[in-house]
This record gives structure tokens, sequence and C-alpha cells, in this order.
């Protein structure tokens, strides 16, 4: 499952520094705008305690976490929308990401230089917001010119497509971002076709110094009022901190390290978790004695969707799947000992997974 989240943010935020925490992919990080000039872009395992349950139950000869794509994308400046910096290659490249990390610098360094000479993260936000919103009001408004020449048909499909696109038009005028409009299911594929960069999903990330990475700083609150009525999550993490952490190579350095700055894990690790969900994705797991396998699937499929994501033919020849529920294969210790608590189940076509299922599935092709 190919599904990206995109890292943005205004030059010297501490984009890239947080990729390289996130992912082996090294990528450059510097003390000037424009560093990062092409998209890096990271496959992470997504740290997830429930494997290493798992694993001392069935004692496989491997453990495979599932993944998720991150890409680094080139800071932004003003007039983005128009061209200006590097604004056509950012905004083609976030529009190709699922959903959005925004990164705000909340710390005050005056070694690290501003893109505008001060900081202040809630109007670094709106510099990116306002960009954003510009070129989806170009985009929104050519799919209004093309709609208008075929609303004459009477279509009832056009004539509702239009009338959102007209609330998407007047939303973005208003200085809001398409994600905020309220919509009902049968909205729902118009606004997907629209293919507006501010309908995607965001997670705002406070970037802080040593001593605001606990508990925040006056920044940190800036950002949660100003964006209280987004419905996005806010997360605190000091990549710098991060990236002392990565640099440590013994796991016990690693938690002392952590300890001493009385945090239980690090940053990044809430970081994809958060990051995870944003992307609306959900785990299930395969356990057997070759293998114990985390699974991502999109929240919602179904038995056979999710066989498919292993192979397709499992989609195609599905029977029927045997689940087990996480918890309960932990409080019962192993399947049969499940099977004989009466909590083991057969589900059909119409089965909606859910986050820890554990899966067989049975299949003909």
């Amino acid at each position: 499952m190919s599904l990206k989240c995109g890292i943005v943010g205004l030059p010297n935020v501490g984009k890239s520094t947080l990729f390289n925490c996130l992912s082996n992919a090294k990528a450059q990080s510097a003390n000037y705008p424009f560093c990062t000039i092409e998209p890096n872009v990271g496959t992470i395992s997504v740290p997830d305690p429930r494997l290493a349950k798992l694993e001392a139950l069935v004692n496989p000869q491997r453990v495979l976490p599932t993944t998720m794509e991150i890409v680094d994308i080139a800071g932004l400046v003003k007039g983005a929308s128009k061209g200006e910096g590097l604004g056509n290659q950012f905004l083609a490249n976030i529009r190709e990401t699922d959903a959005i990390i925004h990164v705000l610098r909340c710390f005050d360094d005056g070694n690290v230089i501003h893109v505008d000479g001060k900081v202040d993260p809630v109007a670094d936000k709106e510099i990116i917001d306002i960009e954003l919103q510009l070129k989806d009001l170009e985009t929104i408004e050519k799919r209004i010119a093309g709609l208008v020449r075929t609303l004459k048909s009477g279509d009832k499909d056009i004539v509702k497509e239009h009338k959102l696109a007209e609330r998407v038009k007047t939303t973005l005028e208003n200085g809001e971002s398409a994600r905020t409009i309220e919509l009902d299911e049968s909205e729902i594929p118009f606004m997907n076709s629209f293919h507006l960069i501010t309908a995607k999903p965001v997670l705002y990330l406070c970037n802080v110094d040593e001593a605001s990475v606990k508990t925040g700083n006056g920044h940190v609150d800036a950002v949660k009022n100003a964006v209280k009525d987004e419905n996005a999550e806010v997360l605190v993490i000091g990549a710098k901190i991060e990236a002392d952490i990565t640099e440590l190579e013994e796991y016990e350095e690693r938690q002392m390290f952590l300890e001493e700055l009385g945090l239980e894990e690090p940053g990044v690790n809430r970081l994809i978790r958060s990051a995870y969900d944003l992307l609306a994705l959900k785990t299930y797991f395969t356990a057997g004695e070759k293998e114990v396998r985390a699974w991502t699937i999109k929240t919602g499929m179904t038995a056979p969707q999710a066989a498919g994501v292993i192979h397709t033919d499992f989609e195609k020849g599905f029977i029927r799947a045997e689940v087990m529920k996480y918890n309960d294969f932990v409080e019962f210790g192993s399947e049969p000992a499940v099977k004989e608590a009466g909590k083991f189940r057969v589900e059909g076509k119409e089965y909606v997974v859910e986050d820890g299922d554990i899966m067989h599935f049975r299949f003909n092709v």
C-alpha cells in the first residue's frame, strides 16, 4: 500500500533533520533555504509493541513490521502559488502525497536563520496555508468553468458537483482550507476528484528546543490556539534531540537519554503512529512459525480486500477468513487455546477487518 505523508514547512524549520531521524535515507541538512531540492522518500517501520508480544508467544523465524512512506519536500516561501522559489515543484510534490505533516519552528536560536527574520509559527503556518489555498482556488476555478459548460444538460450529478465546487471556492476565498468543509457521503467522491491540496488531512508538528520538549512553550500554545477549530492533532517534538538519540547505537543508551529528559519513548515513534492514523490506516497480523507480520490496510477494508494486500490471488479466490483478536490471543496464549475458549471466528466476504485482528485466509484460485 503506497500511501505517503509529506513533510512540509518553511525553510529551516527542521524538516530534513526530522526526516533523517525517521528514515535511513540521509537528506542533506544545512542552515540555509532550499537545502532539500528533490523530495527525499523514506520507507519507515511503524513501531508496534504488539509485535514483540506476538513474537514471544509464537517464536517465529522472523518478524516483519508494517511500513509507510515519508516524503521530505523542499521548503516553501511566499509566492509559491505563483512559482516563487521552488513553488511549482513544491506544489507538484505535495499534491502527490496523501497527508501532510506540517512542521513549525517553535524554538528561538539566533544561530539558525529564519527565512522571515523572526520566529512566529502561527505566521509561518498562515504563509503556507495561503499559498496552498491560492493554488487550490486556481484549481477549483478551472473546474467550475468546465462544469458551467455542462450545467445546461440538467444532469443531477453535475449540478451537485457544481454546488460543491462553489462551496469550496467560497471557503478558499474566506482563507479557510477545503478540509474544513463538512461533506455528506455523496459529496466525498466529488471532493476527491478535485484533487485539492488543502483537502488532505494535516498533522501539525511543533519543533521545540530541549527545555520545551516535555511541557511545550509559548510558541506551542499559540499554534494550538490557532488550529483549535481545524480538528487536527498537534505534536511536540525536538528534532535536534531526536537526532541525538539516533546517534546512540545501544538501546540502553537511548533509554537512559530518554529517562534524563523525562520521556517514555522517542518522539518520532509518536509521530510515526500519528502519521499512520492520519492516513486512516489500520494493522492486522499474520502469525505462524515462519513469520509474524504486520500488514497495512485502509480503514473499512473487507476481509477479501485485506487478503489482497498479501497477494491479489488471495482476494480473487477468497473463501473465508479465520480471525482471532489480538487481546484474546495474548490472554489465552495460543491458537488452540483461543479455539477452546470459543473466541476463534470464521468470517466471510462482508467482514470489515479491525485493527489488531490476527488472520488466516482460505482461498482457491
